[in-house]
C-alpha cells in the first residue's frame, strides 16, 4: 500500500503541476521526474523511491509473495511507513510551488 500512496500522490502532483493526465506508468521514478519534482528532491528521497518500486511488483505477483514477506519484518514496516508518511507530506507542500 506503502507503493501505491506514492505512486498516487505523484500522479496528482502530475496532474496540478502540468494541467494534463499523468503518463499510464507505474514507475515512480519516472513519474517524480515528468511531473517535474524529481529535482526537488533529495537523494535519500530518491532512494526510497528505488526501494518502493519492486514492493510493487512483488506484491503483484503471487510467486513472489513469499520471498518479499521473508524481507519484511515490523520494524522494517515501521520503517516504510513512516519514510512513506514523510514523502508524502513533502510532496503535497511542493503543491504550493507548482
Amino acid at each position: 500500500m506503502c507503493y501505491q500512496v506514492i505512486e498516487k500522490t505523484l500522479k496528482g502532483f502530475y496532474v496540478f503541476a502540468k494541467k494534463d493526465n499523468p503518463p499510464y506508468t507505474h514507475n515512480l521514478s519516472y513519474l517524480a521526474d515528468e511531473g517535474g519534482i524529481n529535482d526537488k528532491m533529495t537523494e535519500e528521497q530518491k532512494d526510497f523511491l528505488d526501494l518502493l518500486e519492486p514492493l510493487n511488483i512483488e506484491a503483484r505477483y503471487p510467486t513472489h509473495k513469499e520471498q518479499l514477506m521473508r524481507s519484511l519484518n515490523e520494524e522494517r514496516c515501521k520503517e516504510i511507513i513512516q519514510k512513506t508518511e514523510g514523502l508524502y507530506r513533502w510532496i503535497k507542500q511542493q503543491l504550493s510551488d507548482v
